[in-house]
């Protein structure tokens, strides 16, 4: 009991002190500079030397050293002297003084080990200061002591095998922290303070004031195009090597180092701090000088470079962009002997949409591209695909060879997807052997990029300018609730309504600015697509995810208590809201009892979307926690699934009364009996209980079930018609748990919230109503044409100007509606702000395969019936094979009489992959182009498991 009373003590304490801004409590109380805001950032031994001067230095060092023979002391307070138990008190210290101490917690290691192990520690510290003062590398020593003192723990104590395990596990950890940070020994030894410069330069080695694109470098510091050309180059792709100038760095080390001549010349560049970001990428701004062929000739050129920031064109460049002035590093690598060379857009700039990665290319150097001076060879090539690159499509002819055309093709689109699908602008070279990248930035014209992803699932389909001005301020309002209750104040400032617009009157997420926000919260920027849609997630970036451990703590907390807190509003406040609603005779309420009426359920409803949004979430992240796998989750509670099990049985039980019927007069027949009248009762009362479902359950402006029975009588004629009913196993076992509670609690708030919504139609359309009746809306339909704040004004009669104006305003968004209305293909990504028209982007359909995400298992052929909307209706058998645009709840009932679904929108979490795996009906979702490539009556064969559509007879 003591020791485990001792493993608690060393994880929490240990940390803690690890923790402990001593250093920069020194600093400040001797110098009043804070570390965290100048330099690098880091609060270590070396920023306090570089920063503070010996005396500082001395200080820092003494304190770190303590805290490592604190750790290894805390130890031996539990442990018998030199336990492996030491190393962990040092690993747990190093995390702390990582995380929250901002520094790599060398000096505490080398202490604790002096303590813990004495011979090892003596016999490494001389070894690297043999090795440093031999090689005069830092890098290679600090990785070199790395792999040294964990192989010698290896060979001294064989048989204590988790104090070996501890050592390794020690040593990779600084090594990975030597990687995340930045060095102090980078910045320049002349902006040190003066007494700590001699020992600055010493330490620095040969390496000081020369700083290669082998090192990771801080955009900060270096600019950039430096920083992203290191960071290619790790990568592994093909990158001259180079050296960089920081603004104040003296180039004499450097110039005496390099020696250019004519027949190895070099290229002297820009990187100055802003260019080649997001934000601006400086183009044609700067100095690049070329062919520099002496070190005079190098002098002159860095001069001439470092002056170019200060040429008035560029200086009103970041005037006119709202950029800070800053300063200019400076990138010096040998010149590529060019074959040929240019700049590859991986998106296409002018289109703004579509899978063409666009070259511009020519003989010689790419420098001619960009200077506009002369005109290139220009091609297109489609590329397909996400981890597998493939090309679909050649456009353009010159003396380029195609062959490398292509190769540039895919290194541009690679880079896209390293830096999480922003579209770059790749300048390359090809000497004859490989092809160079010389330069890669985002293409800011083409940001912020939005998706369709999750947002055809969430909102599909054309959207009225009603339900938009509802809807966005309600989810983004929401989410920005979330995300500030993480990032406090950090974004408290920020309008979330950006994070989703209307393109072509569909709906787009902005993918960029959620992609910031999510690494901003230290989890990967594709997090809602995979809890949203089932989509693979890459690892969280673990510095991040630290920093915002409080903020994530209190979402987990909101996680933990989601069920209570629904209950708890449930019976307080949803129950009693609905019943009030619907105990409401509307038709008799006036326009401003209405408005009363539309304001309590937006109260309900903002409520209602926190769940809304929580409840999925919480059960994705459960059951990716679990390894739950779809087919084990029930999902009877959501409206969907209850809805069709519950009309189901009706049809069984009439099918019973009538064995023999005609199907256009089974309720006529039904009707003719004491037993046929209860199940026409029993039909009124699941239009009564499931009216509230519709086409698109998220858009007021679709009819429900309650308004078009006509949908549902059809479906009922249809299931008492079919020799058997949809494979759904009514004896399996219902599965427990804490992922079935929260999927039992998202049908729960999918009910509550698709109610609301239905309520909130049937508000609007009895206001329409008064207002056809008055003759302020000219036709049916025209209220959800107008926005919510609109509605207010004209209800108020405080707007003349918009009640003169109403005509054509309708009538000019109803023409835009109409227009985007008979769009078929909506690009999945658009770039920019104001994307042109869609234009029609190639499919690879060469092999005759469709992918998809897998939805629900097993294999179904058939014959294609496109469904573009529920009005389209028609005989559904098991022979069929669904094609869809989306499917939301509405959908189920039709969804289940077919052999299979194709559908353009969703994940697997999705309303229709919920109900084909309920029903055990193989399903693909997210197939692209589905709905126009695929045509009725063709042939077809789909894998759920693999996410496969196979076309047996295409037809072009």
């Amino acid at each position: 009991m003591f020791q485990l009373w001792g493993v608690l003590v060393i994880l929490i304490a240990c940390p803690f002190l690890g923790a402990m801004p001593i250093i920069a409590w020194i600093t400040y109380g001797l110098k009043r500079k804070r570390l965290a805001q100048i330099g690098t950032g880091n609060i270590s031994v070396s920023a306090a030397f570089y920063h503070g001067g010996k005396l500082v230095g001395i200080l820092a060092v003494m304190s770190e050293a303590l805290k490592g023979i604190v750790a290894v002391l805390i130890a031996r307070a539990f442990f018998p002297s030199g336990s492996f138990w030491e190393l962990i008190a040092l690993i747990a210290l190093v995390i702390g003084r990582y995380f929250l101490g901002k520094g790599a917690g060398t000096t505490n290691v080398a202490w604790g080990f002096l303590m813990h192990d004495p011979l090892v520690a003596g016999f490494v510290s001389l070894v690297a200061a043999i090795g440093f003062m031999t090689l005069r590398s830092r890098q290679t020593i600090k990785y070199g002591v790395l792999v040294l003192f964990p192989l010698l723990v290896a060979l001294m104590h064989a048989e204590d095998f988790p104090k070996i395990v501890a050592a390794f596990g020690l040593a990779g950890l600084l090594g990975w922290i030597y990687k995340q940070i930045p060095d102090d020994m980078d910045l320049s030894v002349e902006a040190a303070q003066t007494e700590a410069q001699p020992m600055m330069e010493y330490l620095s080695g040969s390496e000081q004031g020369i700083v290669t694109l082998d090192d990771e470098l801080d955009a900060g510091i270096f600019g950039a195009k430096a920083a992203t050309l290191s960071q290619i180059k790790r990568w592994g792709y093909p990158v001259p090597k180079g050296w960089i100038l920081s603004p104040f760095d003296d180039p004499a080390l450097l110039i005496d180092f390099l020696q250019p001549s004519a027949l190895s010349p070099f290229v002297v560049r820009s990187s100055a701090i802003g260019e080649d970001s997001a934000q601006a990428s400086a183009a044609g701004q700067y100095e690049t000088i070329l062919n520099v062929t002496s070190q005079q000739g190098l002098l002159e050129a860095i001069a001439q470079v470092q002056a170019s920031y200060h040429h008035p064109s560029a200086v009103q460049y970041r005037r006119d962009l709202g950029a800070k002035d800053a300063a200019m590093a400076v990138l010096i690598q040998p010149q590529v002997q060019s074959v040929f060379s240019g700049v590859a857009f991986s998106r296409d700039p002018m289109a703004q949409q579509g899978d063409a990665v666009v070259i511009e290319a020519l003989s010689g150097s790419p420098v001619q591209v960009v200077s506009g001076k002369i005109t290139p060879e220009q091609y297109r090539v489609f590329i397909v695909g996400e981890e597998k690159l493939s090309c679909l499509q050649f456009e353009g002819e010159g003396k380029i060879p195609p062959a490398l055309i292509k190769q540039v093709a895919y290194l541009a689109r690679r880079l896209e997807n390293r830096y999480y699908g922003i579209p770059q602008d790749v300048e390359w070279s090809y000497d004859g052997q490989t092809i160079w990248v010389l330069q890669s930035r985002p293409i800011t014209t083409l940001l912020p990029i939005w998706t369709r992803k999750i947002a055809a699932e969430v909102i599909p389909g054309v959207i009225h300018p009603l339900t938009w001005s509802i809807n966005l301020p309600l989810t983004c309002g929401m989410w920005g609730e979330l995300f500030t209750l993480v990032l406090g104040d950090s974004v408290r400032e920020m309008d979330f309504t950006n994070m989703a617009t209307l393109h072509y009157s569909r709906a787009y997420f902005n993918a960029t600015f959620l992609g910031e926000i999510f690494l901003e919260m230290g989890l990967p920027p594709e997090s809602l697509d995979f809890l949203t849609r089932g989509a693979k997630m890459s690892k969280p970036p673990l510095a991040s995810t630290w920093e915002n451990l409080p903020g994530l703590t209190k979402l987990f907390q909101r996680e933990i208590s989601l069920e209570k807190e629904f209950k708890r509003d449930y019976r307080r406040r949803f129950i009693p809201g609905l019943t009030k609603l619907a105990n409401e005779l509307i038709e008799e309420l006036t326009p401003s009892q209405l408005l009363v009426r539309v304001d309590l359920i937006l109260d309900l409803l903002h409520q209602g979307t926190y769940y809304s949004i929580l409840s999925p979430l919480s059960a994705a992240i459960r059951q990716a926690i679990s390894g739950v796998k779809e087919e084990q989750i029930d999902h009877s509670i959501t409206p969907e699934v209850a809805s069709l099990r519950s009309l189901h049985i009706l049809a069984a039980d009439a099918k019973e009364i009538l064995p023999e019927f005609e199907p256009e007069s089974v309720f006529e027949q039904l009707a003719q009996t004491p037993e046929g009248e209860k199940i026409l009762y029993d039909f009124e009362e699941l239009l009564e209980d499931y009216g509230y479902l519709s086409e698109v359950g998220t858009d007021i402006s679709v009819p429900t079930w309650r308004e078009q029975p006509q949908l549902v009588k059809q479906l009922f004629v249809q299931l008492m018609q079919g020799n058997e009913l949809p494979n759904q196993d009514e004896s399996r076992k219902r599965p427990e748990g804490f992922v079935q509670r929260r999927v039992d609690l998202k049908g729960r708030v999918t009910e509550v919230y698709s109610r609301l919504l239905a309520e909130l139609r049937w508000t609007f359309l009895a206001l329409e109503k008064i207002w056809l009746q008055t003759g302020l809306l000219p036709q049916t339909g025209d209220i959800f044409f107008l926005k919510l704040g609109e509605i207010r004004r004209l209800a108020a009669n405080a707007d003349v100007l918009l009640r003169n104006q109403l005509p054509e305003l309708l009538q000019n968004r109803r023409s835009q509606f109409l227009e985007h209305s008979q769009i078929i293909e909506i690009p999945p990504l658009v770039y920019g702000n104001n994307p042109p028209h869609p234009i029609a982007s190639p499919i690879d359909t060469s092999d005759n395969i469709l992918l998809g995400i897998p939805a629900s298992q097993g294999q179904a052929e058939g014959r294609v019936m496109v469904l573009r909307n529920l009005q389209e209706v028609g005989e559904i058998n098991k022979g069929t094979i669904l094609v869809v645009p989306y499917t939301d709840s509405g959908w189920a009932p039709f969804l289940v009489r077919a052999g299979g679904v194709i559908a353009e929108a969703g994940g697997k979490l999705s309303h229709g992959a919920i109900v084909a795996r309920e029903y055990g009906i193989p399903a693909v979702m997210d197939v692209r182009g589905a709905t126009y490539l695929l045509q009725d009556g063709q042939q077809v064969k789909i894998d759920g498991s693999k996410g496969i559509v196979e076309l047996q007879e295409f037809l072009a």
